[in-house]
């Protein structure tokens, strides 16, 4: 590697996670659905560089810019949950089509319009000029040298991929939705990591490819979950106001969303988590015993 393009990486890969967050951002605050999409991703990825990058991570302005994206984000994620489950609802339906199968996937389609609204809402009153501000003070002071960066990753890699392989050995075989959810977001903050440490020290990316497939696995085991608990809970309020057919389609959809949702913690178990964490930990230079 050569020594003087090193010195400059951080501070590039700063500029440029900056770009990938602040690029779609006029039209997602105008609702295009791709570049919600890529905004969520831009913040994700500057969440994690920006405590490794800047040059003083504690400080005031900092945390504010991470209280910022951590709130962009989310608002960015406002209808995703549901933009999910009808996706996954109208596969179900294509099995075993039904009137009421049909009134259900208007009920969630009227719920993600309501929900899409508020989102714009939630984008709007957000302070992007601020962060934005404070984004580029942060850059004017320069980034992290190279030997501190990777220092601050390392204990990053060494305290979460710890936690994470401590959860993925505990829970084993079993099926346990939010526990394998936690694992999920592990997964996801360690591919983040992993990708910060690959451009800074020129590298392939094998870490990173190996947790994504830990969270686009559990990712869609939590998405089929998701929709079966919202299916049991419009079956739960059918059956008490006496539409029992409605009530008992939503529990039939229910049972095989959950099916799913079981299928694919059958195909997370086949990717043997604890060696294929053990080896992403190893990718990334984990130095912990056992790991």
């Amino acid at each position: 590697m050569d020594r003087t393009d090193a010195s400059h990486r951080p501070l590039r890969l700063l500029r440029e996670r900056l770009r990938e967050l602040f690029k779609p951002l006029p039209k997602g605050l105008a609702g295009d659905e791709a570049a919600i999409h890529d905004m969520r991703v831009g913040c994700r990825r500057l969440r994690a560089a920006l405590p490794v990058l800047v040059r003083r991570p504690e400080s005031r302005r900092t945390r504010r810019a991470l209280r910022l994206l951590r709130d962009l984000g989310r608002a960015a994620s406002g209808s995703r949950d549901l933009d999910v489950a009808l996706l996954l609802l109208d596969e179900l339906r294509a099995e075993q089509p039904s009137p009421e199968a049909t009134a259900l996937r208007k009920r969630l389609a009227d719920a993600r319009r309501r929900r899409k609204a508020r989102m714009a809402e939630d984008l709007l009153d957000l302070e992007i000029a601020l962060l934005r501000r404070d984004l580029r003070k942060l850059i004017l002071r320069g980034a992290e040298p190279m030997a501190g960066a990777l220092a601050r990753l390392r204990v990053q890699r060494d305290e979460r991929g710890a936690e994470m392989l401590a959860a993925v050995e505990r829970l084993a075989a079993d099926y346990e939705p939010a526990a394998l959810h936690a694992i999920r977001i592990h997964a996801k903050r360690l591919r983040y990591a992993a990708e910060v440490q690959d451009a800074l020290a020129g590298r392939g990316g094998a870490a990173a490819l190996a947790l994504k497939k830990v969270q686009e696995c559990l990712g869609r085991m939590h998405d089929a979950h998701v929709l079966e608990v919202l299916l049991r809970q419009h079956a739960l309020r059918d059956g008490a106001r006496g539409a029992r057919a409605m009530a008992k389609a939503a529990l039939a959809l229910a049972e095989r969303a959950g099916q799913r949702s079981r299928e694919h913690h059958g195909a997370y178990l086949e990717l043997a988590p604890v060696p294929l964490v053990r080896g992403a930990l190893a990718a990334m230079g984990a130095s912990r015993e056992g790991s």
